[in-house]
């Protein structure tokens, strides 16, 4: 046996993605399993995302911090594939351990940093975009991947290196500043000085917390730890199996994972793909099952959908399974959970997308093509509705909402064995 792999006994690793366009409730999935975990990895992402969890009556807004935060003897990980801005991790570590709460946090050295010229780059950027933007957050995502592509990106562990860092800010700087200012012609009052002693500052403050994190994971997983790996945002997101260019940066797809967090998992994984009863997103794009209207404004006050990060408003619409079946497939699911079903009980008659219409033709399977997606109409089947009293076990729910479940299943080929009927821990059945 290759001395680097486990003496494997039991499945180490579960990887939860998203299986729509993020905010499907993946924080909570995380923390449901966070505890038995030895490790949660954070694995690609930036604070564009974030993940709300609903503790003991308590709510925690989570950006960058890892979902399993809230267990202290569980090590959270932000992995080299999480994209950094070290003044917002900050101000969530302030806040966090303000609640009295006991932060056991490594920061890989290989993430790459969010700078204030990729906010100024980002503004731009969508402007040029216009309609083939993705409604972007303006939180810097996009440039500080092109940088990091363009090979003069800032690593967390440049900022504990000050002559290193002032070398690449250098450079990093003045291309930055040169697009800003003469490419897309927006006013920018950034000081290089300034930021080289404001970045120096957040590296002190974060230098407990930096370390080679891929050697730690691959002795925890080859001393066979548990371990975790939580993806931000969703499969539609993914830039190159998403509804691209209406898409995020980083690859949010499962197989991400590894070159996320740095380690190769030669083994079977459990791979949760998370799954809303129905659908909502926000930024620009075609969406084919979206609720307009009254209809819409009823279930995205129901749902409380509005952004984590932003608090925009976010799009709704029906469940998609043509959607479903692509991420079952890339990210390879070995299981869904399915969250918010409770927001749909009571409803008279639910409604699911099995197929696109695009020119008379049926599409069980999402184009690549966005002139495709821009015609297709959504083909439903129709669900009497439920109503749920109490949660007990599987067996125990009402006959039509199993199936509806059923049907999902059967559909996407992939068990749904997590299904969640409310934000709180106790509000999940396993089967």
């Amino acid at each position: 046996m290759n001395s680097n792999q486990p003496n494997q006994t039991t499945l180490l690793i579960t990887v939860i993605v998203g299986a729509q366009w993020g905010d499907e409730g993946k924080g909570k999935i995380t923390d449901f399993f966070a505890g038995e975990a030895d490790y949660v990895v954070r694995f690609q992402g930036g604070n564009n995302a974030g993940h709300t969890l609903v503790v003991n009556n308590e709510t925690y807004k989570l950006h960058l911090l890892p979902s399993g935060v809230l267990y202290p003897n569980t090590v959270s990980v932000i992995g080299n594939g999480v994209l950094v801005d070290p003044k917002v991790l900050l101000e969530e570590i302030e806040a966090f351990e303000k609640r009295g709460q006991k932060l056991n946090l490594k920061i890989s050295e290989r993430a790459h940093i969010i700078m204030p010229y990729h906010i100024f780059m980002d503004e731009g950027i969508s402007q040029m975009q216009g309609e083939l933007s993705a409604g972007s957050t303006r939180r810097g995502i996009a440039p500080v991947s092109a940088d990091k592509m363009y090979r003069h990106g800032i690593r967390v562990g440049d900022l504990l290196e000050p002559e290193l860092f002032k070398e690449k800010l250098t450079k990093a700087f003045e291309f930055n500043y040169n697009v800003i200012t003469k490419v897309f012609n927006l006013p920018c009052d950034l000081k290089m000085e300034d930021i080289y002693n404001e970045y120096l500052g957040y590296g002190e403050k974060l230098k407990q917390y930096i370390t080679d994190t891929e050697v730690e994971l691959a002795n925890a997983y080859k001393n066979n730890k548990k371990i975790l790996l939580e993806g931000a945002q969703g499969m539609s997101l993914d830039p190159d199996h998403g509804m691209y260019p209406h898409t995020t940066s980083t690859n949010n797809v499962s197989g991400y994972c590894e070159v996320g967090a740095g380690v190769g998992f030669n083994c079977h994984k459990k791979v949760i793909g998370v799954v809303k009863a129905y659908m909502s997103r926000v930024g620009n794009s075609p969406f084919v099952t979206e609720m307009l209207g009254d209809d819409g404004e009823k279930l995205r006050q129901a749902g409380n959908e509005f952004g984590t990060t932003t608090g925009r408003p976010r799009r709704v619409g029906w469940l998609n399974l043509v959607q479903l079946r692509q991420t079952a497939r890339v990210s390879g699911l070995t299981d869904i959970a399915i969250t918010k079903l409770d927001i749909l009980t009571g409803m008279p008659e639910i409604k699911v997308c099995v197929a696109y219409e695009i020119d008379g033709v049926e599409y069980k399977e999402m184009p690549a093509s966005l002139t495709k997606i821009r015609k297709a109409k959504p083909i439903y089947k129709t669900f009497p509705g439920w109503k749920v009293s109490e949660i007990g076990t599987y067996e125990s729910l009402p006959a039509e909402l199993k199936n509806y479940l059923e049907f999902i299943e059967k559909e996407i080929g992939v068990k749904i064995s997590i299904v969640s009927l409310g934000a709180q821990r106790e509000k999940t059945i396993l089967r």
